[in-house]
């Protein structure tokens, strides 16, 4: 296989895989492009290689921006916008866990905890409802730990610890 193949396919790959973690699958395509190009690229370049809209590059590169996972890059000589991914997988694995954290576990706990202090009921369904919610809150808890210890962690030390978790 051609590397412009393997490219292209890696690139629709992710798009179409990103789709299933809830991500935008042109903004999943835009970030593989990124990643996969040696060089910064212009907005021009993304919409040429992606077959997408002027506005859809715009939205996603400011997305990922938005992320920390993407930044704009100056090219001597140029007066357009570049863009280039980080290419440290490690890193972006740590920026995407710590976005996803702030954005989809804290609220949840957020809720949990309103939800357990807010019903002042002393039924019997009351109190299964609050121990629904302090069972849920509890194992929410226990995952943002575990998202807080691998993004404070090096590369070495969370897979030696995941790879002694799923020996037990």
């Amino acid at each position: 296989m051609k590397l412009e193949d393997a490219k292209i396919k890696y690139i629709h790959t992710w798009g179409s895989l990103a789709t299933n973690w809830g991500i935008n699958k042109t903004m999943a395509q835009v970030h593989a492009l990124l990643l996969a190009s040696s060089k910064p690229l212009s907005a021009d370049e993304i919409m040429e290689a992606l077959k997408i809209s002027r506005g859809n590059v715009n939205m996603n590169v400011r997305a990922l921006i938005d992320w920390g996972i993407v930044r704009k890059e100056l090219v001597a000589g140029e007066r357009k916008e570049f863009f280039v991914a980080d290419k440290d997988i490690w890193e972006l694995f740590k920026q995407v866990t710590k976005e996803r954290k702030k954005r989809e576990i804290e609220p949840v706990l957020k809720i949990l905890d309103e939800l357990k202090s807010e019903v002042e009921e002393d039924s019997e369904e009351a109190k299964t409802f609050k121990k629904l919610m302090n069972d849920l809150s509890t194992v929410t808890n226990t995952v943002n730990g575990i998202l807080d210890k691998a993004i404070k962690a090096d590369e070495h030390w969370l897979l030696s610890n995941f790879t002694r978790m799923i020996k037990k």
